[in-house]
């Protein structure tokens, strides 16, 4: 848990994906085309990615993947990051978060 912690709070977006789910694709490539640089963490191909999707299980992040976390807080996964998206919340947060400039 403490390796997650230290993780996300070294960056305004953190994505922790695996390589081969589409969804967690989906996500990086959303935050991406809206100019966003986010630190993504590849479970699958990371020392210890086994244990940090544990941890991410263990805050609420079900599924593990993708999980997204914005000013070192966790929003969630696909889901609650396509909500924010659609209510017109998530580019504001990620400006808050110092993560877009625009």
């Amino acid at each position: 848990m403490e390796r997650v912690t230290k993780m996300v709070s070294e960056r305004p977006v953190v994505i922790f994906s695996k390589s081969s789910c589409c969804i967690s694709h989906s996500i990086k490539t959303l935050l991406c085309d809206f100019g966003v640089n986010p630190a993504v963490y590849e479970l699958d191909e990371i020392s210890r990615g086994r244990d940090i999707e544990q941890a991410l299980s263990r805050l609420g992040c079900n599924p593990s993947v993708p999980a997204v976390f914005i000013g070192g807080e966790l929003v969630g996964g696909a889901k609650e990051v396509m909500s924010l998206h659609l209510n017109r919340s998530l580019i504001p947060m990620l400006k808050n978060a110092g993560a877009l400039w625009v």
